[in-house]
């Protein structure tokens, strides 16, 4: 799993990694990576320093890329650096946003035509993202949820719904058991079912 990097990046979506790291007590073979424009470390909303594994020059493909969200995402929708490696490795990755990461997919054109979900919840007078994602691109769809699976393109909602996100990414690798267990190992049972209880997701099926 490849984790995309730029300035301004939300920490607490770093528990996106973090359930992968926890994941591979479960599943051994589970790997992951930090992606950046170059290997220079890029700082986060909070001052936080991460070194990114590779420079997108160094990557020919990926297989799941993993898009977070955070404040600096408005700079990154606008980086054609940023733009032009979503575009490049799209179309043969299992490409998925979390929280404003949504934002970063809709600008490089990556949710036309798909339904996508981001963050809702604001502090006033801010506008909740959801509603600049309709406001800012007419072709998207919109959707108030914990996620939105289009197939090749998954959207998460918003902070802490990383995790479920990123959950919800195994199972659709590695099944019910294997993202029960990561669940389980992590305390994040009762989490999940409230979160699903209180959103509800909108998902293709899941393989059998």
């Amino acid at each position: 799993m490849s984790f995309l990097l730029y300035e301004g990046i939300e920490p607490v979506d770093l528990a996106a990694i973090g359930v992968v790291s926890m994941a591979k007590r479960v599943i051994p073979g589970l790997s992951y990576e930090t992606l950046a424009r170059d290997r220079q470390a890029v700082q986060f909303s909070n001052g936080l320093l991460v070194v990114p594994s590779r420079s997108f020059e160094e990557v020919e493909e990926v297989d799941v890329l993993l898009v977070p969200g955070g404040p600096g995402w408005r700079k990154a929708s606008e980086d054609p650096a940023v733009l032009a490696f979503i575009r490049r490795v799209a179309p043969s990755a299992l490409v998925c946003s979390v929280c404003t990461g949504a934002m970063i997919l809709a600008a490089a054109g990556a949710l036309d035509g798909l339904s996508a979900t981001t963050k809702i919840e604001v502090v006033p007078p801010e506008v909740s993202p959801l509603h600049e994602l309709r406001e800012r691109y007419p072709e998207v769809r919109p959707e108030a949820a914990l996620l939105v699976d289009s197939g090749a393109v998954i959207t998460g909602g918003g902070v802490t719904l990383c995790i479920d996100a990123v959950l919800y990414l195994l199972e659709k690798r590695y099944g019910k058991d294997a993202a029960d267990e990561v669940a389980r190992i992590m305390e994040y049972g009762a989490a999940r079912d409230a979160n699903r209880a209180r959103f509800g997701q909108t998902a293709a099926p899941l393989p059998a």
